[in-house]
């Protein structure tokens, strides 16, 4: 399944997208919540395997597919090439950082460029939607705690991250975690460590890589994050970077307003956003 949430900002419906038409999950529950812990928590994804409706075409807006994560957690430094033209050692564990909800922006919204901070980049980025609670999950039980992935744009203002000595400012503007197109749900995904992700820079291909070359794979990175930090259904967990980012080109490229970013990962889709 191909979980959207359809409408317009901070109006966003529930549905499924099919072949080019969505349903609204509405028409079928009129209760159903938004896509969002409780409806993960309550077995909506079990009630709506069920309908049989193949959608209306719709002309409309995309949201995020998830309403309002109470964490995104983010990994530095999880593809080797990426920490090679940094100049970074490469991590021992994983490097953890967060975004701030207010950075949930849908996959084909525009990024606002902030005024405090300039060189916006961006990081293709697979991202793993958490759909069952757990703490100190094994390894080899993490994907029981999985419901589905998605495309994300880790987009950074380069400028505030390194002047600040920590990532928090620089990963957190609003806007700056566009995400989508879907959820795709995991039954969907044979094999998740085998994925070509790109990002495209008003079509010109800029980051071309495979998720089998992550440092840490999904599995180990649910282990060490919920070893001391619970998880909960909606938490978001965007899994890293290849190579290929701006501010590490010779010379750095960095994005300017009107330039357009797509974000693809094979099987789940592609995202498009222009900054503004």
């Amino acid at each position: 399944m191909r979980l959207i949430r359809f409408g317009e900002k901070g109006q966003e419906k529930p549905g499924l997208f099919k072949d080019g038409r969505i349903v609204n999950l509405q028409a079928h529950f009129p209760n159903i919540p938004d896509i969002g812990q409780s409806f993960f928590q309550d077995g909506w994804l079990e009630k709506i395997a069920e309908i049989d409706d193949p959608g209306q075409e719709m002309t409309i807006r995309l949201g995020a597919p998830i309403a309002a994560p109470s964490k995104i957690i983010c990994l530095g430094k999880n593809y080797m090439e990426h920490a090679k033209e940094g100049g970074f050692d490469v991590p021992k564990q994983p490097l953890l950082f967060c975004k701030t909800v207010n950075t949930v922006n849908g996959p084909y919204d525009s990024v606002l460029m902030p005024k405090s901070s300039g060189k916006i980049d961006w990081e293709v980025e697979l991202a793993v939607v958490i759909g069952r609670e757990g703490k100190r999950i094994k390894k080899e039980h993490a994907f029981d705690y999985i419901t589905g992935y998605m495309v994300m744009n880790d987009v950074s203002a380069r400028e505030a991250q390194f002047a600040d000595s920590q990532w928090f400012r620089g990963k957190s503007f609003d806007g700056f975690a566009p995400m989508g197109p879907a959820i795709v749900t995991k039954d969907e995904i044979p094999d998740i460590q085998n994925l070509r992700l790109t990002a495209l820079v008003d079509g010109e291909i800029m980051q071309d890589g495979n998720t089998r070359d992550m440092i840490f794979d999904v599995a180990t990175l649910i282990e060490n994050i919920s070893q001391d930090m619970t998880l909960i259904p909606g938490d978001i967990i965007s899994t890293g970077t290849p190579s290929g980012v701006g501010i590490f080109r010779n010379p750095p490229i960095l994005l300017k307003p009107g330039q357009v970013v797509e974000c693809r990962i094979e099987g789940i889709g592609a995202i498009v956003n222009r900054f503004v």
